[in-house]
């Protein structure tokens, strides 16, 4: 069954719920660069949410860098314990790999090590994975926001070198508009979709724009997809927009 969420602060929960949405979808990394007092002290707002957190974003500081001459492999190797235990703790089942600026490739960096480095990290996520109902997706950007992993195609050939069963790839929307991949690249790619990510024309909020929902809600029928759905988009108008939001996607994926 197709549930929908939202990406926002851990304080829009209740807000949500009211709205009738299934989850809220948070940010990692503002919320694990805080000292480890200030996490432990605010890990009861996730645990107990009014809405259940199902789902994280933001997966890397832009200052922890996973690709290029500059990575800590320590670093990083305690950042991806750190975080795998605080999203089992609080009951999460998906969380997103975008990160753009930790894993875009620096300029001058040979392009085959900077894929070595993304496989490396993708390589100790399923270490830490392993027994775990958390599964990491990779999130193909548009090429403003990264310069690898640019569609899902892309991202399904970084899933595959792996072949994990708790490492798959999130289509968004957004990034596919961007960059005008080909929507059937859903059905071609099915069996490795494990969530989605919706806006609208100009990153604002479903139901405010004109991208092609009929044709996206098509082809996510037709691959079998009945996953989450978070919207990540801006809001001019909360009030109205995200009641708005979740019925146009309910209409458009009944």
């Amino acid at each position: 069954m197709t549930t929908f969420g939202w990406c926002m602060p851990i304080e829009h929960a209740g807000e949500l719920k009211e709205y009738g949405y299934d989850y809220i979808e948070c940010a990692l990394a503002p919320f694990l660069k805080q000292d480890d007092d200030a996490v432990k002290k605010a890990l009861p707002l996730y645990v107990n949410s009014p809405l259940p957190v199902k789902a994280w974003n933001v997966l890397f500081p832009g200052d922890l860098k996973v690709v290029g001459p500059d990575v800590n492999e320590d670093r990083v190797k305690q950042y991806i314990k750190k975080a795998v235990d605080t999203m089992q703790q609080v009951g999460s089942s998906i969380f997103v790999f975008g990160s753009g600026a930790a894993r875009s490739v620096p300029e001058g960096w040979d392009r085959k090590r900077a894929e070595e480095q993304i496989v490396n990290v993708l390589n100790w996520y399923a270490g830490e994975l392993e027994g775990s109902k958390l599964t990491l997706v990779i999130e193909p950007l548009n090429t403003k926001e990264s310069n690898i992993i640019n569609s899902v195609a892309e991202g399904v050939q970084f899933a595959k070198l792996l072949n994990h069963s708790h490492i798959r790839v999130l289509a968004d929307f957004y990034h596919m508009d961007e960059e005008n991949e080909p929507l059937d690249t859903i059905v071609t790619h099915k069996d490795w979709l494990a969530h989605i990510h919706v806006a609208d024309t100009g990153r604002l909020a479903p139901a405010t724009g004109h991208y092609p929902y009929e044709q996206f809600v098509a082809q996510l029928k037709a691959a079998g997809y009945n996953g989450m759905v978070s919207a990540e988009c801006t809001l001019k108008d909360r009030d109205k927009e995200l009641p708005q939001a979740l019925e146009f996607m309910k209409r458009h994926w009944a």
